[in-house]
């Protein structure tokens, strides 16, 4: 096979952690000769990026193995490759449900792709799930966008939820040293990039894990350290996080958001359940009213910054009063956004083997009223942002109406407006919002930046 012919496809199921690991996947092909393509039936190499959280998601990675193993077995050049938690989960028995497999490889194992791929290349079928410590990581990552992009800070999570399949998958936290973390953003930052997100798994534990302090002695343990060790970086102008834990988070990471100018007024917090018997049955280690008081200091620094969060509905024993508590917390805090799931089983948790299972039917019940609030919720809170004008940063084109572009506002909101991509891709530009919908918002350019004279 020649190599400008050597063609790769990754395929990205779940969170933000498995986006930002594709990329650097992505960025490991590139380096290796591979070009990207987005047609997996047109790749050489095609990667499934897995993600274990919910059940279906898993089935689909089956499914989409099930027609690429067939193709494999009219071309045996092709090489076949599930990443992440699915692989990290099922391991040898991805192999034995599916032979066509060339190689399985868990999160932490991201960074050693092209070592696992040399190995496969030699003939041989590979599984690397063991824990390991995670490389710093030198590759760049091929990113999706030129305008945003995934920071990691922190590796894994000690967490024990108990309906959380992602400690023993993505293994124990393991912090990024400040340095390593704030030269990628200098690099994205030369390269154009405005806006990162940081990222980690439980992002208030960042730190916890390093020696006590730099050379200079200043000590660097928490995350609102490594925001103001990182917040002046030339060239980024906006920066954000997630995701935060209630049991961490503090009243100083909050007045570092206030104090510091890039980072953006948009706070990412699962609280899951409002009923504390719930998230003692999770292992959530909060009560409602400590999520409740963040929230409430939250608005008294900074009134107007958007909360979002995630909730599950129908854990094992939850009771119909119980979900009350959860719609009351809901109804009181007021989210922008809220992601909702309906509790699902996972291998490997202690919920999962739990005899007071709900019924399908209850679940779906309850979400669906949850959604409903959301909604609701989400379209009035939308309201205070009639007529006000707002900075956004353009992403990208709106794919729905090309005369149009769009971007975020600080507070996370896709706004569309009247644009030219062209001209106005990574630029912030002021836009006086004339529509106002549950979770997005449309406006008018107040003042359109110049192209730059050649």
């Amino acid at each position: 096979m020649s190599s400008n012919s050597r063609r790769y496809h990754i395929t990205t199921f779940g969170c933000q952690m498995n986006k930002a690991d594709s990329e650097r996947m992505g960025g490991i092909l590139e380096q290796m000769g591979f070009q990207f393509s987005e047609d997996p039936n047109d790749a050489e190499v095609i990667l499934y990026n897995t993600c274990t959280i919910r059940d279906n998601a898993e089935q689909k990675v089956y499914s989409y193995l099930g027609r690429q193993a067939k193709r494999k077995r009219e071309q045996p050049n092709l090489t076949l490759i599930v990443a992440g938690c699915v692989a990290q989960q099922e391991g040898e028995t991805l192999l034995r449900r599916v032979p066509e497999l060339d190689l399985v490889l868990g999160p932490q194992h991201a960074n050693r792709l092209e070592d696992l791929l040399e190995q496969v290349f030699a003939g041989n079928q590979v599984v690397a799930t063991e824990p390991i410590h995670i490389m710093e990581d030198i590759t760049k990552p091929r990113r999706e966008s030129r305008v945003t992009a995934w920071v990691n800070v922190i590796y894994g999570c000690n967490e024990r939820c108990t309906y959380c399949v992602v400690p023993s998958v993505r293994g124990v936290e393991q912090s990024r040293t400040p340095e390593a973390i704030r030269a990628e953003m200098e690099s994205l930052g030369r390269q154009g990039y405005k806006e990162v997100t940081l990222l980690g798994q439980n992002i208030d534990a960042y730190g916890r894990d390093l020696p006590g302090s730099t050379p200079e002695g200043r000590h660097l343990h928490t995350f609102t350290d490594l925001l103001y060790f990182v917040h002046d970086v030339p060239g980024i102008e906006r920066i954000r996080f997630a995701t935060s834990h209630p049991r961490y988070f503090t009243e100083r990471l909050i007045r570092a958001c206030q104090e510091l100018p890039k980072v953006c007024e948009h706070f990412h917090i699962p609280f899951q359940s409002g009923d504390n018997q719930v998230l003692k049955a999770m292992s959530r280690g909060y009560t409602h009213e400590k999520y409740r008081r963040i929230i409430d200091t939250i608005r008294r620094y900074m009134p107007d910054a958007a909360i979002s969060a995630d909730a599950i509905v129908g854990f094992p024993g939850e009771t119909e009063e119980q979900f009350q508590n959860t719609l009351q917390l809901v109804a009181d805090i007021g989210f922008d956004r809220l992601n909702t799931a309906a509790y699902s089983p996972r291998p490997n948790t202690p919920a999962a083997l739990w005899d007071n299972q709900l019924s399908e039917e209850v679940k779906r019940d309850r979400l669906a009223r949850l959604n409903h609030l959301v909604e609701v919720n989400a379209a009035s809170r939308s309201q205070r942002y009639l007529d006000r004008i707002e900075e956004v940063l353009v992403e990208d084109q709106n794919p729905k109406n090309p005369s149009q572009v769009m971007g975020r506002t600080r507070g996370n909101n896709l706004t569309f407006f009247t644009g030219d991509i062209n001209h106005l891709k990574g630029q912030i530009v002021p836009v006086k919002i004339t529509q106002v919908r549950a979770f997005s918002l449309t406006g008018e350019p107040i003042q359109v930046p110049q192209p730059a004279l050649t």
